[in-house]
């Protein structure tokens, strides 16, 4: 029988914001354990929450952004369970009247661009941390430093139907929410997660089949591996006649398997009721107006733009525009120079090597613009080669001075001078009668020879593509 796959994701995105969702606690990560918490994101009794106004406008910069509809009036309600990192013993979030509904994200699925709908994106708190110390003295240990902390939930339709598809679109996802500045995206750090909800059912059939929640999904490719594998249980189960029942698991990335941990909760299971200790969540035409005013160029207008602005082809732009950070550095350096293929030729390749190998953030890379653009330019006009380049691009990492300066130091620049090296190229043919020959004869790959005679004769210096040019005409006046 052929089986198809329904994923439906949910993304928990942890917001910029100092403060926490409900108090004035810092939201620093890596504080010192229990040091970021107060009576009020602790649950002591007598203590008020008060709504966190950025978190807020926050919601509302991705609800725009996704054409989602904001609702002017949404109630915050309490979500209600035991987890040992969960102070109160139940968590403030939306459920009945979430801030937005609805809306959608593109995304690009190999040579096709697919649009899948979201659900409902709502405001919530984070839970704290349990750290689990094994061993002797093997103990759970509670920080609740993150309780507290705003979160966006973003709940996308069951519309994706594999894992290559999910991990596509948490990467736009992703995307979307660094250029719109509200989340960092760091799922190392936690302030990005994902649970995915997967059920498979005979291809054609409408109705869903049981549905597998999946947690502890730290990366993208965890996404994409668990939800494969999910999909293969499931389909190896339903083959067999064998029913299955909704549960969680979590996903064991050593073994590369699921792992059953409970039967999964419905929503009533929760015994959500409005949060009496806050009114309802009122947003005015003016405060809406005001964000969408804010609101930064999106990733697919920026892939656009730099398309056409800078004569790139469809897959340097999408991967300039993978972060805001990536994209400032490409058009202040493609300004300078006046060359944007060169520009994202550099940054695709040296650039990114750089950053990747040291886990750099692009914002911080030590090579600017400016200076970049100043070696390419040596580049485009001649005066050091692209292997030289390569040379003087590490010097420059390494030291922090200008490529003109290194060059100059050096001694690298190229000799272009043509009359000199056409001379010199005319006594290197005038020495190998036989390469020559050879050459005429139908030995064309024995011209790299020629050209590899007269650079060694300069000390590497003699600018090769021009020398190139040189033997060329010099071989073919010898016909």
């Amino acid at each position: 029988m052929d089986f198809e796959a329904v994923i439906g994701l949910e993304v928990h995105a942890q917001l910029k914001t100092r403060t926490k969702m409900f108090c004035a606690c810092r939201t620093d990560f890596g504080a010192p354990p229990n040091t970021l918490t107060c009576p009020v994101c602790l649950g002591l009794p007598g203590v008020l929450p008060v709504v966190n106004a950025r978190a807020v406008e926050l919601a509302l910069r991705l609800g725009l952004a996704v054409s989602a509809r904001i609702e002017r009036r949404s109630v915050f309600a309490r979500k209600n369970y035991f987890y040992p990192d969960m102070p109160k013993n139940y968590q403030i979030s939306q459920y009945e009247l979430p801030l937005c509904r609805g809306g959608h994200l593109d995304v690009r699925i190999g040579d096709q661009t697919r649009r899948v709908g979201l659900e409902r994106i709502h405001l919530e708190e984070d839970a704290g941390k349990s750290l689990h110390a094994a061993g002797p003295r093997a103990a759970t240990r509670l920080d609740y430093n993150r309780a507290g902390v705003p979160l966006l939930e973003i709940v996308s339709l069951p519309e994706l139907r594999g894992g290559e598809e999910a991990r596509a679109w948490l990467t736009r996802l992703r995307q979307l929410l660094l250029h719109l500045d509200i989340c960092d995206g760091n799922l190392e750090e936690g302030s990005l997660r994902c649970d995915a909800n997967v059920s498979v059912r005979p291809r054609g059939a409408t109705e869903l089949g049981a549905k597998t929640e999946i947690k502890n999904l730290n990366s993208f490719r965890g996404v994409e591996r668990a939800l494969d594998h999910e999909i293969a249980r499931h389909a190896a189960t339903l083959a067999r006649g064998e029913a299955l029942e909704q549960a969680t698991y979590t996903w064991d990335a050593a073994a590369g398997r699921t792992v059953f941990m409970r039967s999964k909760e419905f929503a009533h299971d929760y015994r959500y009721f409005p949060e009496p200790d806050l009114p309802p969540l009122v947003v005015t035409e003016a405060e809406l107006a005001a964000v969408a005013a804010a609101l930064p160029e999106l990733p697919a207008a920026r892939e656009e733009r730099l398309r056409r602005q800078y004569a790139l082809p469809a897959y340097d732009a999408a991967v300039l525009t993978d972060t805001p950070a990536l994209a400032d550095y490409f058009e202040a350096t493609a300004r300078v120079l006046g060359d944007g293929k060169q520009a994202s030729n550099w940054i695709m390749g040296e650039v990114l090597k750089v950053v990747n190998e040291r886990g750099l953030d692009v914002a911080d890379f030590p090579v600017s613009p400016a200076e970049l653009a100043g070696l390419l330019a040596l580049v485009r006009d001649g005066a050091i080669s692209g292997k030289i380049a390569k040379e003087v691009f590490a010097e420059m990492l390494a030291t922090g001075a200008a490529a003109a300066a290194i060059v100059a130091a050096r001694g690298l620049r190229q000799d272009s001078d043509a009359p000199a090296l056409a001379a010199l190229v005319e006594t290197v043919l005038a020495a190998h009668p036989q390469e020559v020959a050879a050459y005429h004869g139908g030995r064309t790959g024995i011209l790299g020879f020629f050209v590899g005679q007269v650079l060694k004769a300069t000390g590497g210096q003699a600018n090769p593509a021009l020398v190139n040019d040189l033997v060329q005409s010099g071989l073919a006046r010898r016909r």
